[in-house]
């Protein structure tokens, strides 16, 4: 690794185990008390490095509140590659929700839907394929994914059935930067009680339909799931409750997600076929069998005064 900038003013080299990908992580501070995080990759993944890098550059002179990179390049003797950034200090928005009050969360709501948008100011190149190519492309493979595995189920159907009758919502969607896995562990509360979001390396693509990040927002199984915070996180985002056309996109982008997970279990993702067959349970719940408009967990009569209480 000392072919890495500033390898030998490193003084601490913490390894960090949490997060899906496959990539090393550590925590490492030189003896001046500069901290950054390091992220080493495989050689094969070095395109896609660069672009995930070059993508958090442009962030981060947008002024989205992120880690400032700090160095690209070949490590490992050119075996792997490694992106240097900047060190988050604070904590991540899911281990807080437990510790919160209503009022707390949904405040951080609030904040969290307007970093969204503010990511979301950022242009898609003109030559960008469209998004109803990519992502039918990407539901047929999942389709075909899921046929060819024992996933039989009415739940897994009911999704499958109503991605192939409602793909047309897809048609004429317009496209920007997307973070591509803005969820509650990549979000940071930091010391001046701002959220900032770290991790641009596992989504689906760099551009797409906006909306689309805000389907992250589904219930998955095993985990609690806090209204006042994606509540808010919506009411932030739009400046209010969100327009009746993005409740369609909503109720789509949950089951694209829900068909993924089947393909999360084949990649060892850490997600169970159990866990994945409830997240299709949990998606027809949610819309009462797909009938509901909004999802049963927003709560359309809070009052943002809420955070004056």
């Amino acid at each position: 690794m000392k072919d890495i900038i500033d390898f030998e003013a490193f003084v601490k080299f913490e390894p960090i185990n949490k997060g899906f990908s496959n990539d090393k992580k550590y925590h490492v501070e030189t003896a001046d008390g500069r901290q950054m995080l390091l992220r080493i990759s495989d050689i094969s993944e070095y395109d896609c490095k660069k672009t995930e890098y070059e993508i958090m550059e442009r962030a981060y002179e947008h002024g989205v509140p992120t880690s400032q990179p700090l160095g690209f390049g070949l490590c490992g003797g050119g075996k792997s590659v490694y992106s240097l950034s900047g060190w988050l200090d604070g904590s991540d928005i899911d281990s807080l929700l437990p510790k919160l009050g209503e009022t707390e969360q949904y405040v951080l709501g609030i904040k969290s839907g307007e970093l969204l948008r503010k990511i979301h100011t950022l242009p898609a190149p003109e030559n960008t394929e469209s998004w109803s190519i990519r992502l039918r492309c990407m539901i047929k493979n999942n389709i075909a994914f899921y046929h060819t595995h024992d996933f039989d189920s009415l739940h897994t159907e009911l999704i499958i059935n109503y991605l192939n009758e409602n793909a047309n919502i897809l048609d004429s969607r317009p496209q920007t930067f997307i973070h591509g896995d803005f969820w509650v562990a990549n979000l940071i509360v930091i010391s001046s009680g701002e959220v900032a979001v770290i991790d641009f390396n596992n989504g689906i693509s760099n551009y797409g339909d906006p909306w689309f990040e805000l389907g992250y927002t589904m219930p998955w199984e095993g985990r609690l799931f806090y209204s006042h915070f994606y509540t808010a996180l919506f009411k932030g985002y739009f400046s209010g409750d969100p327009p009746n056309e993005f409740y369609k996109l909503l109720k789509y982008y949950y089951a694209f997600h829900a068909l993924a997970t089947v393909r999360d279990i084949d990649e060892n993702r850490g997600v169970k076929r159990e866990e994945s067959l409830k997240c299709f349970e949990n998606i027809i719940r949610c819309f009462n069998d797909m009938q509901n408009t909004s999802p049963k967990w927003y709560l359309s009569d809070l009052n943002p005064n809420i955070i004056e209480n």
